[in-house]
């Protein structure tokens, strides 16, 4: 595949059909971010909006790329196949607020549910009472059963019409199959939005645990998620605050 220059845009200037110059300008992207084996890419419309070209052009780009087996496409979409690192990067910020490291003895459990959320949830994210979205609840323990430690977090309508990952679970969000969602994080960035996170800790009266409510908006002050997490600890209430950028 021809390759461009900083000084030939391959949108305007380069010589390729026009779906040709999308596939290199994604496959530039995608080299450039390092994006692991298996992730998905945004939907043709989301693509679509980023280049300035038609879906059609869209479909003909990703099809250059699966013939060069640099993506491949499924019933959930197009996910790229070219080498990278993998999936979980020590960089990347767990989801939930609380997530252990990877290890099978953590005892690990987690679940996705469509439901009304807290009450305290919905206010938070602007959703009016009753009114069900998408709710993950994580529980994890160490091996002796202790340091135990249960997140519930609910998602806001604008997260789940932005990030399509996370839509994806709304048909199968029963409570009865495991729900990973650690790179939750990345793939908001991936979708554009930049992540303001808001995390306070407070003690819990008459007990050794705290309390972390962490609250999640975008660029534009929009709700993305908020999270309710209790753990065995000793600590004092503290607020601290960050922004991660969005991606590209």
């Amino acid at each position: 595949m021809a390759r461009t220059t900083e000084h030939d845009d391959p949108l305007t200037h380069a010589p390729e059909p026009l779906y040709w110059r999308v596939a290199g300008r994604l496959l530039d992207e995608l080299r450039r971010e390092s994006v692991p084996p298996g992730e998905r890419l945004p939907g043709e419309r989301r693509l679509a909006e980023r280049f300035g070209v038609s879906r059609e052009t869209v479909r003909q780009a990703l099809e250059v790329l699966r013939r060069d087996g640099l993506v491949a496409t499924d019933r959930r979409g197009s996910h790229v196949t070219l080498p990278g690192p993998p999936a979980e990067s020590a960089a990347s910020l767990a989801f939930p607020v609380g997530a252990r490291a990877a290890e099978p003895c953590t005892g690990d459990r987690a679940s996705v549910v469509w439901e009304a959320p807290p009450p305290e949830h919905a206010a938070a994210l602007g959703l009016a009472p009753g009114r069900p979205t998408l709710v993950h609840r994580y529980v994890s323990a160490t091996p002796d059963g202790s340091g135990r430690r249960t997140a519930v977090t609910s998602f806001s309508a604008v997260a789940l019409a932005e990030v399509e990952e996370l839509a994806r679970y709304r048909d199968r969000a029963d409570g009865s199959a495991s729900a990973q969602l650690r790179r939750a994080y990345d793939w908001m960035r991936r979708a554009g939005l930049a992540l303001h996170h808001r995390d306070t800790i407070t003690r819990l009266a008459d007990t050794p645990a705290v309390r972390v409510t962490r609250r999640v908006h975008d660029q534009y002050a929009r709700p993305l998620e908020i999270t309710d997490l209790v753990v065995d600890s000793q600590r004092d209430a503290l607020v601290y605050e960050f922004t991660l950028p969005a991606a590209g």
